[in-house]
């Protein structure tokens, strides 16, 4: 009861609300939703605090990038309830996630996540006690199959019951989950589970995280898989035998499979020599450097031209795309792109 309070407080739905229009503030949603704002909030603390709360209907769009992805976004008042919610409960599962799950968390993301990657394989092929040093290292690197679409409903309350036992902020949490689904997967005639999470939603990204923590737990603690880590559904395992990662990667797959109901993507799920590079988080990682994706640089170059004529016709500002350049500059610096970089006429800005 005191965690669900905690959660509807003016304060905390008023911080929530900050974080929400972060970057945002002069969309047209967020402007009527600003404009009265005081009644705005306590009319959404009264909804919460009397649990008839009702999450409105999401938005679609596709996103383009290295695949197709459909994004949901969800109404502004929605995303003032998600970020309440998270604010309350985010730290309580922080506390149990493993040190080398880098996706969606503070002080990590996919800088530090190829960092470790790198101090993973030195400290592989140094190591004695683990009968790596003069091997050869190999990859066992996996991805989960539709990851998002794939998150059973029911599942996924269960182990969130394992933390949070609070009715209200559970039945809270309840609504937010089956507010959007994928699939209804039919057990027989009678009987279907529902799954599936929003990729747009603040809330989906601490739940995937939560649901493949069991999996973390499992690697960590039952395999005792030292050089291990996970971005999102992205993970890799580093080891000198080659027939222990093939009996690690079955005992993966049925891990996924009984447990949480997923499945190993199967053209993403490889075994392989780590001197051959590593493709993870958009770049190409070799022991003692790294290089951009050969897909992204094309994609960059494309997108570039495309932006280029947006602004030449007055769809883009001088701003918006000097933004779009500096971001690709920041990604392409964390590898060795300097010639690269010349060749394209970015090297600084």
């Amino acid at each position: 009861m005191i965690m669900f309070n905690t959660i509807c407080s003016f304060q905390n739905l008023h911080t929530a609300y900050l974080k929400a229009r972060k970057c945002k503030r002069y969309r047209t949603e967020i402007l009527k939703f600003s404009y009265n704002l005081e009644d705005n909030l306590l009319k959404l603390q009264d909804e919460l605090v009397n649990e008839n709360y009702q999450h409105g209907e999401y938005r679609e769009f596709i996103v383009c990038d290295a695949k197709k992805r459909i994004i949901k976004a969800a109404p502004f008042r929605d995303r003032v309830v998600h970020h309440a919610l998270c604010n309350i409960i985010a730290p309580i599962f922080e506390k149990g996630f493993i040190y080398d799950s880098y996706a969606c968390r503070k002080e990590k993301g996919t800088h530090k996540a190829i960092k470790r990657l790198e101090k993973f394989w030195q400290a592989a092929e140094n190591s004695v006690g683990g009968g790596l040093k003069g091997k050869e290292l190999f990859c066992l690197q996996c991805d989960v199959s539709k990851y998002f679409a794939s998150i059973d409903h029911k599942i996924l309350l269960s182990i969130i019951k394992k933390k949070i036992f609070d009715g209200k902020t559970l039945r809270l949490i309840e609504k937010i989950i089956d507010s959007s689904f994928e699939k209804k997967i039919y057990e027989n005639l009678f009987d279907y589970r529902i799954a599936g999470i929003p990729i747009g939603n603040l809330t989906s990204q601490l739940f995937a995280n939560v649901y493949l923590n069991e999996l973390d737990q499992f690697v960590k603690h039952s395999l005792r898989q030292k050089y291990y880590l996970r971005y999102m559904d992205d993970f890799l395992i580093l080891e000198a035998d080659k027939r222990d990662l093939h009996l690690l990667k079955e005992k993966l797959g049925k891990f996924l499979k009984d447990n949480l109901r997923l499945t190993l993507h199967p053209k993403k799920a490889n075994i392989f020599p780590a001197e051959k590079g590593i493709d993870f988080l958009g770049y190409r990682i070799f022991r003692h450097y790294r290089l951009l994706r050969k897909s992204g640089v094309k994609r960059f170059i494309r997108r570039t031209k495309a932006y280029r004529i947006e602004l030449i016709k007055g769809k883009m500002t001088q701003e918006k795309f000097d933004q779009c350049l500096q971001s690709w500059v920041a990604y392409a610096q964390f590898a060795n792109s300097w010639r690269l970089r010349n060749k394209i006429g970015f090297i600084t800005l």
